[in-house]
């Protein structure tokens, strides 16, 4: 079945998206990411009836990160892998999550699944998250060869903290439900046939409150937030330039290729 996403109205001012990508666990493509950062902005408008977004995914799944299926083609050359690859976390990736981030709505991630990389990336973004216990969790790019977003990195440091962030992203290791919540990385664990119970549950209270205080309270953390790590513009010059170097080298193209063939990466270290 190919990629989709799936909305209800659940509850009274709850849109429930459900991503559904069961052949390939949840993984992300453009058109799935596409829909996300439209539905968000369909809620987020005046008159949408909407006051709290649940994202959650279907049949025990939540998403195993960015799609590399189809840029991994056997066919495919080692430049057009490494611009497939960017191509998609670059655009629809970040506008999805731009735009999760940006809405004052409040939202919650409800992780009945495995969560990877870019899936685990879209749960962070979301201010609450409530997981399965026994759910793995991991952030691969050390796995893969690439220099994670700057951005990225900032939005996991906000919430775990600089050790954790280092933990996660350097070993690369998957972590389970229990130390994600002892990590602050998830706010509830609970059984995994309580999942869907225990996200609704959390967008009706959130949907609950009274709207101009939690739209207020939502921009007012943010403005906090982004203020406490306001970069230098030639920092962030920086940090851009270390991503796109990433994208141009050759253990990018090998991380993803042992990535593909299930097998072990062989570093040149270029």
């Amino acid at each position: 079945m190919p990629a989709a996403l799936l909305s209800d109205r659940p509850a009274d001012g709850v849109l429930r998206l459900r991503i559904s990508h069961p052949e390939k666990r949840g993984a992300l493509d453009h058109g799935l990411l596409d829909a996300l950062a439209a539905a968000v902005a369909g809620a987020s408008a005046p008159g949408s009836g909407v006051r709290a977004i649940l994202v959650t995914g279907v049949d025990g799944q939540f998403s195993s990160g960015y799609d590399l299926t189809d840029a991994n083609a056997a066919d495919v050359s080692d430049t057009q892998l490494a611009e497939r690859a960017e191509g998609l976390v670059a655009h629809p990736f970040t506008a999805a999550l731009d735009a999760l981030e940006a809405t004052d709505l409040p939202t919650v991630a409800a992780l009945p699944g495995p969560t990877m990389g870019g899936g685990l990336e879209l749960a962070v973004v979301c201010d609450l998250r409530v997981a399965a216990d026994g759910v793995r969790m991991a952030m691969p790019p050390a796995r893969l060869g690439l220099v994670y977003s700057h951005t990225g990195l900032r939005r996991f440091v906000d919430v775990i903290g600089a050790p954790r962030t280092r933990e996660l992203f350097l070993l690369g290791r998957p972590i389970d439900a229990a130390t994600a919540h002892a990590w602050g990385l998830v706010h509830r664990v609970v059984p995994p046939d309580e999942i869907e119970a225990a996200g609704l549950d959390l967008a009706i209270g959130l949907a609950s409150g009274a709207p101009l205080a939690v739209r207020g309270t939502k921009r007012s953390l943010r403005i906090l937030l982004d203020g406490a790590g306001e970069l230098r513009r030639e920092d962030e010059e920086t940090l851009l330039g270390l991503r796109r170097a990433s994208f141009e080298s050759e253990d990018l193209v090998e991380g993803l290729r042992a990535f593909a063939e299930r097998r072990d990466p062989a570093w040149k270290g270029r």
